[in-house]
């Protein structure tokens, strides 16, 4: 019998290997996850095959069907609307909480996260170390909020928006200057300008939409 330690050690690492599969495409939107499949897969029983599964359907990666069992969010405009909605007021609202509330640690995540993604190549074989950079900048923005829900609701939407732009092929011709917006929002954060760090970090989450919608209907996610 796998004892409890062990048995959250591969709950963890299994779920974390279908999180970068589905973020990556590797498992395709609306396909199934197999359990026995991955029971014989991975030589494990049941019970942490189905704890993993369950943090996904709780990130919003994976949900249930009744009859159908368990399959990979389908991706869709209006899903992807929806998530730019709420990271544009949500992420927004836990920035400004940090910005009253973060202690100097906070200021020294954001500039350190920030250096860190902007000296990180995008390129094609950068994809993997650009989005853990960027995430990480943006989990360092929110972290001086206080609240743990908000910033796991954040979290969880963050990674919503990863999987949608590595779904999605990059622009033909790039013409963000997505690190001058990057560096925009943090040097108003750390100078404690709240109206102006909002507004940046506002106008940042909704041109990523905007660029993701646009990708999307071009037709870009087949």
């Amino acid at each position: 019998m796998v004892d409890a330690p062990r048995k959250e050690t591969i709950s963890s690492r299994i779920s974390g290997m279908l999180r970068e599969q589905i973020l990556k495409g590797e498992l395709a939107p609306g396909s199934k996850v197999n359990l026995d499949r991955l029971r014989e897969q991975h030589d494990v029983s049941i019970s942490p095959l189905r704890e993993a599964v369950s943090r996904l359907v709780a990130d919003g990666l994976v949900e249930f069907e009744d009859q159908r069992g368990y399959r990979v969010v389908p991706v869709s405009q209006e899903n992807l609307a929806e998530v730019i909605l709420l990271r544009s007021e949500l992420e927004v609202m836990a920035l400004r909480q940090s910005i009253a509330h973060g202690d100097l640690e906070w200021e020294s995540n954001v500039i350190r996260a920030l250096h860190r993604l902007t000296h990180t190549s995008r390129g094609t074989d950068g994809v993997d170390a650009w989005e853990a950079a960027h995430t990480a900048f943006h989990t360092a923005l929110v972290g001086g909020c206080g609240m743990p829900l908000l910033i796991t609701f954040c979290t969880m939407l963050n990674n919503m928006t990863d999987r949608y732009r590595r779904l999605l092929p990059p622009p033909d011709v790039a013409e963000r200057d997505v690190t001058a917006e990057h560096e925009a929002i943090a040097m108003a954060a750390t100078a404690r300008d709240a109206d102006e760090a909002c507004d940046a970090l506002k106008r940042h989450i909704r041109k990523t939409g905007e660029d993701l919608a646009a990708r999307f209907a071009a037709g870009r996610h087949e």
